[in-house]
């Protein structure tokens, strides 16, 4: 199984307090009823936006400023391109910034929050997700994972 596989890589990077419980129960769950892919997939993309962040000068900032003011992260297409920019002389990672974009997508909707998640979690319902959709989001969190700076 090269999920399996995929996911040995993604708890070998992640951060141990931070993510790999939740790693730990997702793969559980995931072995244990295959068809779970769907209530797992939200948090793979949670996981795939916070791997991201982790790479830019966002990862670690609180989020609210002393004014109680909320920070004002960068998600969606924003991030990618924040990620791209800060890491411009690491160009393994940077092409595959450039392939994580399929997994966020523009719309017109001025309320879309700039194509966060908008390929499969925000827009479909889960009954419309796949199987292999999920495993594909695995696999290439694995590939990103070498590069988290958590």
């Amino acid at each position: 199984m090269a999920i399996k596989k995929d996911f040995e890589e993604i708890l070998k990077y992640t951060h141990f307090f931070n993510w790999a419980p939740d790693w730990n129960v997702v793969i559980d769950v995931y072995q244990r009823f295959p068809e779970s892919y769907s209530v797992l997939t939200p948090f793979a993309y949670t996981y795939l936006e916070e791997l991201i962040r982790s790479t830019t000068s966002e990862y670690g900032q609180p989020p609210f400023m002393k004014d109680g003011q909320p920070y004002g992260y960068c998600i969606g297409m924003k991030l990618l391109k924040l990620a791209i920019s800060e890491n411009e002389s690491n160009k393994e990672y940077v092409k595959l910034l450039e392939q994580a974009k399929r997994y966020f997508k523009y719309t017109s909707d001025p309320y879309s929050e700039n194509g966060r998640n908008k390929v499969m979690h925000g827009i479909f319902h889960p009954r419309f997700w796949y199987k292999e959709d999920f495993e594909k989001l695995i696999h290439f969190i694995a590939k990103l994972s070498k590069f988290a700076q958590f």
